[in-house]
């Protein structure tokens, strides 16, 4: 990846599931993140933990943060199991409406390539200049066991270079 436009970041609305597993990522892997998230940290299970760094919309409703996201970002990557539905296909939708890149991940699909998949990534995010990402998919509720998947999964295809100096084009000697 090219150090004059790295990837500096990743957003999400912190929804249960793919959001907060992409946030739990980062901040397991030390990489900067944020995002937007609905008026009064709004989430199927309560409210968001303040451990996520995220900004609030001044509605409730998740489609305005869903849009925010994709806007102030220079890419998506949409992690899925089998087919893409509600707030997940809104995404999409959205990606496209604002011409913004995007990466739709079926990831049943891909474990059967398992070693194709840190290499297509990070390639995506360079061919693409993604300095912030934004990671969406769906709720833990309508896709159970999602939010563990989807956090091993960027773990192996974030740190797949072995340090994260790496991946987000940062000079680091330690």
């Amino acid at each position: 990846m090219s150090s004059a436009n790295p990837l500096r970041k990743i957003v999400s609305g912190a929804q249960t599931g793919v959001d907060r597993a992409a946030l739990d990522a980062a901040i397991f892997l030390e990489i900067p993140h944020g995002g937007w998230c609905p008026k009064g940290r709004r989430a199927e299970d309560g409210v968001i933990p303040d451990r996520y760094e995220l900004k609030e919309t001044t509605s409730r409703d998740y489609s305005v943060r869903t849009e925010q996201n994709v806007i102030d970002s220079d890419g998506t990557m949409i992690l899925f199991r089998d087919e893409m539905s509600g707030g997940t296909l809104l995404t999409l939708k959205l990606a496209q409406k604002h011409h913004r890149p995007f990466l739709c991940i079926d990831l049943d699909e891909f474990a059967q390539k398992e070693d194709l998949v840190p290499s297509s990534i990070l390639n995506w995010i360079a061919d693409q200049n993604i300095g912030v990402l934004n990671v969406a998919g769906p709720r833990e509720s309508s896709s159970p066991g999602i939010g563990k998947m989807v956090e091993a999964f960027l773990v192996s295809a974030w740190g797949a270079r072995g340090t994260r100096g790496t991946i987000f084009g940062a000079n680091q000697s330690d």
